[in-house]
């Protein structure tokens, strides 16, 4: 089965363009591996070949959090610190070569991302940015004052290493070729698992991947502790090589805009990019430093480089060829066509296990929720039961959306209970409400637009177990199943396309699709319908009437009201924020209060009785 990874995944490579793509990298690979021993350049060209692969490593495992996820971080040089004043103190205080205590290093590092992830990832935006940099400051402060564990500003001495002096700085350079692929390698398996998935999901729509199961602090942290200890083994080697560290070389603010630079000019968020990236920063960097006169120079040069990425590269020098690539050699692709999505219900569908309707799924009892001094839910109950189509209509700004994000999450009540197969949700986090069974669409679809179809299809997740997180993502089962539900939708050609390409009608069913993949109880549909062709009507339609044969609970919002009596027993009206009529469609549709709510207009009680008869004309 072909799959395809963009943003330069590793699948990508051996995949989608075959031999083709891979050779460049293996002949790069296999340069750097001999580079040294063909006796090309100086060891000055190997101390700069060294601190290019030592960037690489940073890049690299700074692209796991911040490429990936979307959460940029500018003091990334602190775990490198981290690494390097482990491995000086385990050297001075037990005799251990900075080598062997370089995974320690690491260790610490991915500890203190932890518990500084555990707090700070909770939120989104500057909040993180400016934490990272006074993380960098912090500790550089721990370094220059705890002088009796790190002699502060007198820094930390290294022992020598133990091979002549005659080898020079190889060893060091092979240390940091092996831990780049390393890095690598694991970027990439990351890449391919659906923790790599819903990486990219949070970084697109962090609500959304939320909504689909996906706990979105877990995955993060994961990503910043991966990071940070791929960096602090990097720090572990990198104080021995440079036999002498200090708080102000360690915790330098301008090591970690390098790391940022690189990323971003080589292609934040691709798995080379950032290697591409820091080749070129740290040559740049040695070169205006040689010959621009000093550090200054560097300065100068990191600016107009961060200028010029953001002014005329802003995907980077690798996704931005390939854009190129493709804008040159374009692919004929139908957006529209729609055949097929009419076809049989996915073996997927079909084998789901059959439950009894009957039984109370979700159940809402005195729910409100207030912004300020507007009510948009008002002490509302109503009951959800297994295999019902529920209907939840009313005139805009009822309150029925604002239920929706109540029960799954979205929003926090402010009074009320809402329980779920009789336990209680309502102070759960989203996607623990998901792992439970309960999944929904959006009145406005809210597909992770840079994801390709396929990965968006692939990326809920069904429980918070750490294998299924390490499951693969866009290979295996997971991926035929995924597979299965597009080929039913009728988009199964498009599985490779960024779903952001998709028409809207598109878009919903692939939402749909995501849905589908989770062992979901109750579904809540937000007007599945607008957007979407007429002619697939029907096919939801059915869809639904066969998951509620099933035993799957259905709470639907529409404004399709015709759709709405045909397919949903019973139907709830809403109206100021809480139900006001409840019953089948038929009752619903002749009620009314309901008429006066919804239309605006109250049906008068005919009367029956005959029309006294008029007098006659009397003469005045």
């Amino acid at each position: 089965m072909k799959t395809v990874l963009p943003l330069g995944g590793v699948k990508a490579v051996l995949t989608r363009a075959g031999a083709k793509t891979a050779l460049p990298v293996v002949a790069v690979a296999a340069a750097l591996a001999v580079y040294p021993v063909l006796g090309i350049g100086t060891e000055y060209h190997l101390t700069v070949a060294v601190l290019c692969l030592l960037l690489a490593v940073q890049a690299v495992s700074w692209n796991i959090l911040s490429g990936y996820a979307g959460y940029i971080s500018l003091g990334h040089s602190a775990f490198l610190g981290t690494g390097a004043y482990m491995g000086g103190i385990a050297a001075e205080r037990l005799g251990i070569n900075p080598l062997l205590s370089a995974p320690l290093g690491g260790v610490l590092a991915a500890g203190v991302a932890v518990a500084l992830g555990a707090v700070v990832l909770r939120s989104r935006g500057a909040a993180f940015v400016i934490v990272t940099i006074a993380l960098l400051l912090t500790l550089q402060v721990l370094a220059t004052n705890l002088t009796r564990l790190t002699h502060g500003n007198q820094g930390l001495a290294m022992p020598l290493p133990p091979w002549s002096r005659e080898t020079g700085n190889l060893p060091f350079y092979y240390l940091f070729l092996g831990l780049l692929i390393l890095t690598l390698a694991f970027s990439a398996w990351v890449r391919t698992r659906k923790l790599g998935a819903g990486l990219l999901a949070i970084r697109e729509d962090e609500g959304k991947a939320a909504a689909i199961g996906i706990p979105t602090t877990r995955y993060k942290v994961t990503a910043f502790a991966s990071g940070a200890f791929f960096t602090g083994v990097a720090g572990g080697i990198y104080g021995y090589f440079l036999s002498y560290i200090s708080p102000t070389t360690m915790f330098a603010v301008l090591a970690s805009v390098m790391v940022v630079l690189a990323a971003l000019l080589g292609g934040r968020g691709s798995l080379y990019g950032p290697v591409v990236g820091a080749f070129v920063v740290a040559i740049g960097s040695e070169a205006a430093t040689v010959y621009g006169g000093g550090s200054s120079s560097r300065l100068l040069l990191f600016g107009g480089l961060l200028t010029g990425v953001v002014l005329f590269l802003p995907q980077g020098l690798l996704p931005g060829a390939a854009a190129w690539w493709r804008a040159r050699h374009p692919r004929t692709v139908e957006y529209t066509d729609q055949e097929g999505a009419l076809g049989r219900l996915p073996p997927v569908v079909a084998s789901r296990v059959e439950r009894p309707a009957t039984g109370e799924l979700l159940r809402i009892s005195g729910v409100s929720k207030n912004f300020g001094g507007l009510v948009a839910v008002d002490g509302a109950d109503l009951v959800v039961r297994r295999g019902t189509i529920t209907g939840l209509i009313g005139p805009n700004g009822s309150g029925k959306t604002t239920l929706f994000n109540l029960v799954t999450g979205t929003l926090r009540a402010d009074a009320g209970e809402i329980t779920f197969e009789g336990r209680r949700i309502d102070r759960m986090p989203p996607w623990e409400r998901c792992h439970l069974g309960l999944g929904r669409t959006f009145q406005t679809t809210r597909l992770f637009g840079g994801m390709s179809v396929l990965e968006n299809v692939v990326a809920p997740l069904p429980d918070g177990r750490w294998r299924t997180a390490v499951r693969g993502g866009v290979t295996g089962a997971e991926a035929a199943r995924a597979r299965e539900l597009l080929d039913f939708m009728g988009l199964g050609r498009f599985a490779e396309e960024p779903a952001g390409s998709l028409s809207y009608g598109q878009q919903k069913l692939v939402e749909l699709a995501q849905i589908l993949m989770l062992d979901t109880r109750l579904i809540l549909l937000d007007e599945p319908a607008g957007g979407i062709n007429p002619a697939l009507v029907d096919h939801l339609k059915g869809i639904i009437r066969q998951l509620a044969d099933q035993g799957v609970g259905f709470l639907l919002v529409e404004h399709n009201i015709p759709l709405v009596l045909d397919l949903c027993d019973p139907v709830v009206v809403f109206s100021q924020g809480r139900p006001i009529a409840e019953g089948p469609p038929g009752l619903i549709r002749d009620d009314p209060a309901v008429l006066e709510a919804y239309l605006g207009e109250r049906k008068e009680p005919q009367d029956k009785s005959p029309e006294p008869e008029k007098e006659a004309d009397q003469p005045c």
